[in-house]
């Protein structure tokens, strides 16, 4: 089961009026490349030139990039413009604070809820991230994993939750970038390797969902959770990134 991140609709035949991603579309897109670790914390993003990548006017990528900052993932400087946020130490630690205690509520409801289907579909999910990994794709790989967490707020029954993780979950990959063992940070520059999320601990989550034993569900997320804690150095150093339109995977997408 593919799931790729929001596809940039494909350039028109000549002579046909393209039509331009919608604000949605384009807010996924940004949203996406912070999941999988495409844009780094620090990355200019600037609206002129991610208004030719999506063939949008900056008005409209203003918009996008102000929403991107009240969910805390793009910082906003006036006469400066925007960049992917960097999450401070204290920031770092206050996301995995935030995520032990959220989780386990949302996995609660969800083993409540979950049909049979939800479950297959989370299997899904561990399946795609282990097949991500044996292939090398780490972006795909980054992608899936946090797409576990996502299914399982999506599902749980509480939409308020499920909206204040979603943001979390994307900051986590900034926090891995800029604070993860020397080798995550490595390979998130080199766009290859591994993923940090760990597919054993997501089975283990969801053999306990199955059983629909909600307490040890939200044992083993917390534990998940407190090991990439563990794994930060907070030492990390930033480096130049790739123009966005290659970093976006938008080459040729407009213009």
């Amino acid at each position: 089961m593919s799931r790729p991140s929001t596809p940039l609709r494909a350039r028109p035949a000549k002579g046909v009026r393209p039509t331009p991603p919608s604000d949605a579309e384009i807010h996924e897109h940004l949203f996406d490349a912070l999941l999988d670790q495409r844009l780094a914390p620090g990355t200019r993003l600037r609206e002129d030139e991610l208004g030719q990548a999506f063939g949008v006017s900056r008005t409209r990528i203003r918009q996008v990039l102000i929403r991107l900052a009240s969910e805390q993932l793009v910082t906003l400087v006036p006469n400066a413009g925007a960049r992917v946020a960097e999450p401070t130490p204290d920031e770092a630690r206050e996301v995995f604070e935030a995520r032990a205690l959220i989780e386990p509520v949302l996995l609660a409801g969800f083993v409540a809820r979950a049909t049979g289907a939800d479950q297959r579909a989370l299997h899904a999910w561990i399946v795609d991230e282990e097949r991500a990994r044996a292939a090398g794709e780490r972006h795909d790989a980054i992608r899936m994993a946090g797409g576990f967490h996502l299914h399982i707020a999506q599902h749980a029954g509480n939409a308020t939750l499920a909206r204040v993780l979603r943001p979390l979950v994307s900051r986590t990959s900034l926090v891995l970038v800029r604070y993860g063992p020397q080798e995550i940070r490595e390979l998130a520059h080199q766009g290859a390797g591994r993923a940090v999320c760990d597919c054993t601990e997501h089975r283990t989550i969801l053999a306990a969902v199955k059983l629909r034993d909600a307490a040890a569900a939200g044992r083993a997320m917390v534990q998940h959770l407190a090991r990439l804690r563990t794994q930060l150095v907070f030492d990390a150093t930033t480096r130049a990134a790739p123009g966005l339109a290659e970093l976006l995977g938008l080459q040729g997408a407009a213009g």
